[in-house]
C-alpha cells in the first residue's frame, strides 16, 4: 500500500512549502522611531501563527516517529 517514509516525506514537504508561501515579510516603518529601553509588542498575523504552530507540531511528530515509530530488525 503506502510507505510510511513516503507519506511523512510528502507531509514534511507540504508543510515546508506552506511556510515558504506565507508571504510574511517584515515591514519597516516610514519614519525612524526614537530608541526606547522598553520592549514593544509586535502583532503577528494569524496565518503566521498557524503556520509556525503547524510546522512545530509536524517536526515534533516527525521526531517522535523517527525515535519511536521506525524500528529496525537487529541481527541476533
Amino acid at each position: 500500500m503506502f510507505k510510511k517514509k513516503t507519506i511523512f516525506g510528502n507531509i514534511a514537504g507540504l508543510v515546508f512549502l506552506l511556510l515558504l508561501s506565507g508571504g510574511a515579510a517584515a515591514q519597516m516603518p516610514a519614519s525612524p522611531s526614537p530608541q526606547t529601553t522598553q520592549f514593544r509588542q509586535i502583532e503577528q498575523p494569524l496565518e503566521l501563527k498557524v503556520g509556525v504552530t503547524a510546522g512545530g507540531l509536524a517536526l515534533i511528530g516527525l521526531e517522535l516517529w523517527w525515535f519511536i515509530g521506525s524500528k529496525t530488525n537487529s541481527l541476533k
